[in-house]
């Protein structure tokens, strides 16, 4: 369904398109609010416009809704299909309508509508308007078109880009269009409402979705900036409505000379409002600068290919390790097919790139980018023919793909995947001789909003490690898989790591070559042609809701983690290995703490269809009564006191612990002495042994007082293991900071580690993390830290640096605000950044923060101190420490109580950024 190789900041109006989490009656959808509310949770993104789903407006003059109110039976498409919420409004007569009422609580100056009129009796397309009102009375005529939409398919032309109305089943109904109101801004209150009127001609309209917004005025020129008007670039500013204007300039030289000017003179390219043409094949290239425009509804490049096309399309941008932000990217092109016009947005690699608010249309892909350290942010992706936001190893000849980030951004109606890891180890040119790449590692996918991709997944992760998938929303996909996790053809890399966390997924899944796919899926199935490894899949913490057929499917893939994921109301079953099509003949997972509600009749929760795949089930909700957490015993542990570490929690796998395999010999002890020993301790009794990472043990302990505690661990280890373990509280927070283990010669051989945590007053649960394996574990003695509490000594402090960049000073570590930032001078290493506590203070624990909305990137620090800000000693040597949303990008640093005024924090390397980048250095006195 994909390519594998190809020829050459937002206000905050409220979380859009990602409000219908409440589980719908098995029969029938129900119908989205007629506005979205802010997400759940903080799932999808925050975007600066709420959406108005057309189903669910106030239906005037005998209007309809259509909705899907069963899983397909034909592997061909319908409206209903296709539409956002999987329904839309249908106006057929004159005098029919869709009214909503303004409750953004903000004036509404600009609109954008996903709708569908009727193509022409041989394609092609066709124009009409539809009128709207505000308040009742009629405001202005909105000019639409079918010209971008409409293919037709049949089994010897399946899933292509036919146009020819004569050869079958209809698909691709849906385009959008977007234009500012006309008058005054509709205000809040007030009524909004779409009407077919006798002017308006087309036989029908299918009103799916309204995005409504109030942009704010355009961008003005930044300085040290160049014009692409000063180069000769010719602004036309004709409505396109599908199609160019042939009385427009063609802007490709001028605007090619100022980048070209902006390069030799190092200032940023400016692109003003207005529409400014490239005619032709031939794109635009730009290698390390800035190129701006005055907004994505005001400045847009309009690619004009004339038709039909012979000659392959370069992008509209080639980029290499540029930063561009604020315009829009729209084409002429019919299809993806490169007859007829498709060409990529923007094909992006090098290094720490940026692309930042940019609306794309209209073309083959949204980004198709590779290389180290680019992020794609508060970007929008609407009626784009292939891939939304392709992140790969093999764009513009490069190839890595590695740190890349794609965050906050909007995807709806693509003609292949919203958005996509894409690993690929090999291409392969005419002649059988093959590329290799390197495999694909720390991509960040979290907080996007992926709505109705028409002909691929919601998000596909395709090969690679340590793949980081978090708080997206997928919804209504019509075809395939909502969200995919394992490699793509023969020719991608293996999946060896991912995790995917936090993710809502919904109305997803399809009959794409009559398979039923699943909603989630994991393994090398389908795309994969069924080979290669997908390996270490963490799923936890995903909702699923009103799958088109099975929630969540297993095909081969090994080490599996599926945890507390929720599937409510799948069309089919709920969790199932080996589903159709999608053969699992080995493998090997662990299932827990899952729960299904919400089936029909006959329908199963949980099913393994093969023999060959093992997976070992605890917790789930079709198990039976699950036993609840509680302290074992019955009592919690007093804090201060003495946690033994064989008295983990009550309650079983996924709830009191997790481990990967059943090892103990201390059943004697416990029915579920998963990994206990007897021990030769002081003291004797039971050991924690058999550590691996990944695993970790709860602990219901009751506080006696709030304040700071040292948590002295007795551990054992053959040999020393780096950050074996930590302690979080019930919220995931690292309470201990990464706690080494030294090699005290065996697996008997006792020492005592010690760390500072802070604690609340009463009943909690703390969580022994093995991080590393290969150390033993006895117990955790708690014990109250002098003092009279625990302070950070650093806040509000002056501060120093070794450099900072742009407006990222060194002040903003200690201003208490976890998202501004010090940043140092970028490809330079090492930087510093300190704090001055004006005088010398005893201290035993540092925290670092970086924003929590960042991707994961590790720094390679030391930690220094002074008492005359002159000679420095080393407090903790030199280490590696990952930084991780799922953390809050939080790394507590532990040492034994040192008294130092001046605290340094030295930055060797960075994976995120060429910098040395911290937000709080945070000094604690316990």
């Amino acid at each position: 369904m994909r390519r594998t190789s190809r020829p050459a900041p937002h206000r905050r109006l409220g979380a859009a398109v990602a409000a219908l989490l409440a589980a719908s009656a098995l029969a029938a959808f129900h119908a989205a609010p007629t506005a979205t509310a802010a997400t759940a949770a903080g799932v999808g993104a925050t975007l600066p416009f709420t959406s108005f789903e057309g189903e669910a407006g106030a239906l005037g003059g005998g209007a309809t809704a259509v909705s899907l109110t069963s899983a397909p039976t034909s592997q061909y498409s319908s409206a209903a299909v296709e539409a956002s919420g999987h329904a839309y409004a249908q106006l057929t007569g004159t005098g029919q309508s869709v009214q909503w009422t303004n409750t953004t609580g903000a004036p509404i100056s600009a609109i954008n509508l996903r709708e569908s009129i009727p193509d022409s009796a041989t394609g092609g397309g066709t124009t009409a308007t539809l009128d709207l009102y505000v308040d009742g009375v009629f405001r202005q005529a909105l000019n639409l078109n079918s010209k971008q939409s409409w293919f037709y398919e049949n089994s010897s032309n399946y899933n292509g880009s036919d146009q020819n109305p004569a050869d079958g089943n209809p698909r691709e109904f849906f385009d959008e269009s977007h234009t500012f109101i006309s008058g005054a801004p509709i205000a809040p209150g007030s009524t909004l409402m779409l009407k077919k009127d006798a002017a308006n001609t087309a036989a029908f309209y299918y009103i799916d979705v309204l995005d409504a917004e109030n942009p704010p005025p355009p961008i003005a020129q930044p300085a040290n900036s160049i014009s692409i008007t000063d180069c000769g670039a010719v602004a036309d500013n004709t409505p396109t409505n599908g199609s160019a204007d042939s009385a427009a300039v063609d802007s490709t030289a001028a605007i090619q000379n100022c980048i070209n000017q902006a390069q030799s003179q190092g200032r940023t390219l400016w692109i003003p409002a207005g529409t400014f043409y490239l005619k032709g094949t031939q794109g635009l290239t730009a290698q390390g600068i800035t190129i701006a425009g005055a907004g994505i509804w005001y400045s847009t490049i309009y690619r004009d290919i004339p038709l039909p096309n012979s000659t392959p399309l370069a992008a509209l941008f080639d980029l290499t390790s540029d930063t561009v932000q604020d315009f829009h990217l729209d084409s002429d092109a019919t299809s993806r097919e490169t007859v007829d016009g498709g060409g990529g947005a923007m094909d992006t690699s090098g290094t720490n790139w940026v692309a930042n608010d940019i609306w794309s249309q209209h073309t083959e892909s949204g980004f198709w980018a590779s290389g180290t350290g680019g992020t794609v942010e508060n970007c929008r992706l609407t009626a784009v023919w292939a891939d939304g936001i392709n992140l790969n190893n093999v764009s513009l000849g490069n190839s890595v793909g590695n740190n890349l980030t794609a965050t906050n951004n909007f995807v709806r109606g693509t003609g292949d995947d919203g958005m996509a890891i894409n690993s690929v180890n090999y291409n392969t040119d005419s002649s059988g001789n093959k590329t290799y790449y390197t495999p694909m590692s720390h991509i960040t996918m979290t907080h996007n909003t992926v709505i109705a991709p028409w002909g691929g997944k919601g998000i596909g992760i395709y090969g690679g490690s340590n793949q980081d998938v978090e708080d997206n929303y997928i919804a209504d996909t019509a075809r395939y898989i909502g969200l995919g996790a394992g490699r793509f053809g023969v020719n991608g890399s293996d999946l060896l790591t991912a995790t995917v966390n936090g993710n809502t997924i919904v109305r997803s899944g399809g009959n794409g070559y009559s398979q039923g796919q699943p909603a989630l899926q994991i393994g090398n199935g389908g795309d994969g042609q069924n080979v290669g490894v997908v390996d270490h899949v963490t799923a936890t913490n995903n909702t699923v809701l009103d799958a088109l057929y099975d929630g969540i499917g297993f095909s081969t893939s090994t080490n599996t983690l599926l945890q507390n994921n929720t599937v409510t109301s799948p069309w089919r079953n709920g969790i199932v290995i080996a589903p159709p099509f999608y053969p699992a003949p080995t493998g090997s997972a662990s299932i827990t703490g899952n729960t299904v509600t919400g089936l029909g009749s006959g329908m199963s929760p949980y099913l393994n269809n093969s023999s060959g795949f093992t997976a070992t089930t605890s917790g789930n909700s079709w198990q039976g009564t699950v036993t609840p957490e509680g302290p074992y015993g019955g009592t919690p542990a007093a804090v201060p006191g003495t946690v033994q570490a064989e008295n983990y929690d009550s309650g079983g796998q996924g709830v009191a612990y997790n481990v990967s395999s059943v090892n103990g010999t201390g059943n004697s002890y416990r029915t579920d002495g998963v990994d206990l020993e007897t021990t030769t301790d002081t003291g004797g009794g039971y050991d924690l042994g058999w550590t691996s990472g990944g695993q970790w043990f709860r602990y219901t302990v009751n506080v006696a007082t709030a304040g700071s505690y040292t948590v002295s661990l007795r551990l054992a280890a053959p040999n020393a293991v780096t950050d074996a373990l930590h302690l979080s509280d019930a919220s995931g927070t690292n309470l201990t900071g990464n706690v080494n283990v030294p090699a005290t010669g065996g697996w008997q051989n006792w020492t005592t580690v010690t760390a500072q945590v802070t604690l609340p007053a009463g009943q909690q649960v703390l969580t022994l993390n093995e991080d590393n394996g290969g150390w033993n574990a006895n117990s955790l003695q708690f014990a109250a830290t002098s003092g009279t509490g625990s302070t950070n000594l650093a806040a509000g402090k002056p501060t120093a640096e070794s450099s900072h960049t742009d407006v990222y000073p060194s002040s903003n570590v200690t201003d208490g605000n976890q998202s501004s930032y010090w940043e140092s001078t970028n490809n330079v290493f090492p930087q510093w950044v300190q704090v001055d506590l004006g005088s010398a203070q005893s201290a035993a624990r540092v925290v670092l923060q970086l924003p929590a909305s960042w991707g994961a990137r590790d720094e390679t620090l030391s930690l220094l101190g002074s008492t005359d800000g002159s000679n420095f000693t080393t407090v903790v040597p030199s280490a590696t420490y990952t930084f991780t949303p799922s953390a809050n990008n939080t790394v507590t640093i532990t040492f034994p109580a040192t008294a130092q005024r001046y605290w340094r924090v030295n930055i060797t390397a960075n994976t995120g950024w060429p910098a040395g980048q911290i937000s709080e250095l945070q000094v604690w006195n316990q």
